[in-house]
């Protein structure tokens, strides 16, 4: 009798027809293909961009400046000069901006583009702080007591305190300039807080980085402020002043760096005063002493 046997499938003929073998040929055409069109692409682009960076409309033709106070806008062109004319996609920006900060007026300086033909200058300048004097030379210095530039005519209308003892290139005596630096700094932004007494200060001695000397106008004393609380002991000295002259008309000096007492001492020229004596300070019962 016939006997039937259950189908095994891995007997059975594969269902997927081979894969035709694509000749040598034909790869390579494809490749060559794929390459000529990547290589006229890129030359298409790289023609635009040649074309881009030569286009009359990219020439800088506007230098917009802005952020001058104490430099005019001629000023600033003067130190980028060049840039006009320049295609505005390839000119070295950073070159410019060096020349910008290698003015002692400059402390810092952005330069940007403004497509299609503008770059923008903006400027940030020093500040004057005072007029610092060396020997019989005035010179702008900034709150750092670097010189800004020589004070001349041109400056005329600033309205600045002298400032002596500060050492300009200080070298050797960095360390202690600096105090004096900052000694100075500390006073004239204290004392700005009240403008009235800041346009009647005329000289600043600061040799001493203790000791903050200060004179202000029509007016010869000497005033010692010390290293604090210069606010508080020029007004007390303001409002002293009348009483101190009535008892030493001849000022030399006035010592206000100890508290309640207030030491004055006479001119050289003036009879000597040989004892102290006491002076009601206004609004309290505080003394000041007189010194030879």
């Amino acid at each position: 009798m016939p006997v039937t046997l259950a189908a095994d499938r891995r007997f059975l003929r594969a269902q997927v027809k081979p894969g035709r073998r694509q000749t040598p040929w034909r790869t390579w055409l494809r490749l060559a293909i794929v390459v000529g069109v990547s290589a006229v692409v890129i030359g298409l682009a790289v023609r635009g961009v040649v074309a881009a960076l030569s286009a009359s409309m990219l020439r800088v033709a506007q230098v917009e400046v802005s952020g001058t106070q104490h430099l005019s806008k001629g000023d600033v062109l003067a130190l980028v000069d060049g840039l006009r004319g320049q295609n505005i996609l390839r000119v070295r920006l950073d070159d410019y901006r060096r020349r910008l900060l290698a003015s002692p007026w400059v402390a810092d300086a952005t330069i940007s583009r403004s497509l299609p033909a503008t770059i923008v200058v903006r400027v940030v300048e020093r500040r004057p702080m005072a007029i610092g004097r060396v020997g019989e030379d005035l010179f702008l210095v900034d709150e750092h007591g670097d010189e800004i530039d020589e004070y001349g005519p041109r400056y005329a209308d600033f309205d600045l305190p002298i400032i002596d003892g500060l050492v300009l290139g200080a070298g050797q005596e960095a360390g202690a300039n600096e105090r004096r630096v900052q000694l100075a700094s500390n006073l004239l932004r204290e004392v700005r807080r009240r403008p009235d007494l800041a346009r009647r200060i005329s000289q600043v001695d600061v040799s001493d980085p203790r000791d903050a000397v200060v004179i202000i106008d029509q007016d010869t004393a000497r005033i010692r402020l010390g290293d604090e609380r210069f606010l508080e002991r020029l007004q007390s000295y303001l409002d002293l002043a009348q009483t101190l002259r009535a008892q030493v008309p001849a000022i030399d000096y006035v010592d206000l760096r100890f508290g309640e007492r207030v030491y004055v001492g006479a001119q050289a020229a003036a009879a000597p005063v040989r004892a102290a004596a006491p002076v009601a300070r206004p609004g309290g019962g505080k003394r000041a002493g007189r010194d030879r």
